[in-house]
């Protein structure tokens, strides 16, 4: 996907004037494998009109000769537009999440909410489980997502466990494996999940109002998502 987004950034196109069925008929010839164009319409900035790629969002000009990717930023209140269109475009209704296929875990009064995918071998989920120590007041729901070498087991002792959010946690907090164990899981059905919602990788977060954040999150910026998504 990278390699294609540099190319139709490096690229113009002949149109001598576009509207949103042209600039995706031009996208769609010109590069045959850039796949499905989920979304082209026309923004009320500049006469510029926003594209949609895979997990991009991008925006063409009127003219439909050029493609560009970066943020729009309103300077009066300096606030970045091209972000809240990103939550708006790719926003999950959390809601119809299938919750029973999580690993459930209440801390506090629970009532704020977030889902998140996450691997036994992933480094930034080990630090992500760090941060969220620091976090109270939460429900979290974990989507065991074995994506690295090695997970598919370590998942499974997870789920099996007694206990699975107590030895989610000494496995991720404190390095104690769970002990093997054998049942029946819901690992296929949430890598259907994920690769339903476009999950390429872990740690992925997921919050109550939507808005889905891939990569890890320092606790003070999962504190301000929370209250944000309350």
């Amino acid at each position: 996907m990278k390699k294609i987004i540099s190319l139709l950034l490096c690229c113009t196109f002949s149109l001598a004037h576009a509207g949103e069925a042209e600039i995706r008929q031009s996208l769609q010839s010109k590069f045959p494998g850039i796949g499905k164009l989920e979304h082209v319409a026309k923004t009320p900035y500049s006469g510029l009109y926003e594209v949609v790629v895979g997990e991009q969002l991008l925006y063409a000009d009127e003219q439909g000769q050029y493609l560009f990717d970066g943020s729009i930023i309103e300077v009066k209140s300096r606030t970045d537009l091209t972000e809240q269109r990103r939550h708006a475009l790719f926003a999950i209704d959390f809601n119809t999440l299938p919750l029973n296929l999580a690993v459930k875990k209440v801390k506090g009064n629970g009532q704020r909410k977030m889902a998140y995918f996450t691997d036994p071998n992933c480094g930034f989920c080990r630090k992500l489980e760090k941060e969220l120590s620091q976090v109270n007041d939460v429900t979290l729901y974990l989507f065991m997502y074995p994506i690295f070498q090695g997970s598919a087991e370590i998942v499974r002792n997870v789920h099996c466990a007694k206990d699975p959010v107590k030895a989610w946690d000494e496995l991720m907090l404190k390095g104690k494996a769970p002990a093997t164990a054998s049942c029946k899981t819901p690992t296929d059905q949430v890598m259907a999940l994920a690769k339903k919602l476009r999950v390429n990788g872990t740690p992925n977060l997921i919050f109550a109002d939507g808005t889905q954040v891939p990569g890890y999150l320092p606790a003070a910026e999962l504190e301000k998502h929370l209250n944000a998504s309350k």
